[in-house]
């Protein structure tokens, strides 16, 4: 005599889970990807380019890199310091390029991800007022 099981009711987390696997598929996610690799591959490239010319020159050219501009400023110096201004260059290109590019595809996966209504542009989720205050 067969017995009948009631379906097996899973919980949210095992859910979350599902739709989580299910999301690294989606049309959208790949695009998200595809954008930030947009953004991330060539500048990783051309930073750690810029860094390795900087290594490089103080190796083999000490006499450049000491060529004293003024004062006591020389070349190595001022290659030092830029190295500090294109990373802050990156990160506030970044920035503004998740903003444009990344942010809004990203928050609408990530809400539908999560099961929450969407928030308009420019207000933030109950839960982030609540932390906030």
């Amino acid at each position: 005599m067969p017995t009948d099981h009631p379906p097996h009711s899973r919980s949210p987390e095992e859910e979350r889970a599902e739709r989580t696997v299910a999301m690294h598929t989606d049309a959208r996610f790949l695009e998200l990807k595809r954008r930030l690799l947009v953004f991330v591959f060539p500048m990783s490239v051309a930073f750690f380019a810029w860094y390795l010319l900087y290594v490089l020159m103080s190796a083999y050219a000490r006499d450049l890199m000491s060529t004293v501009l003024f004062g006591t400023v020389n070349v190595a110096l001022v290659f030092g310091v830029l190295q500090f201004v294109s990373t802050f260059g990156i990160a506030v290109l970044y920035s503004r390029y998740a903003g444009r590019r990344l942010d809004a595809l990203a928050d609408s996966l990530r809400e539908e991800l999560h099961g929450q209504e969407p928030v308009p542009a420019g207000r933030t989720a109950p839960e982030d007022s609540e932390r906030s205050a």
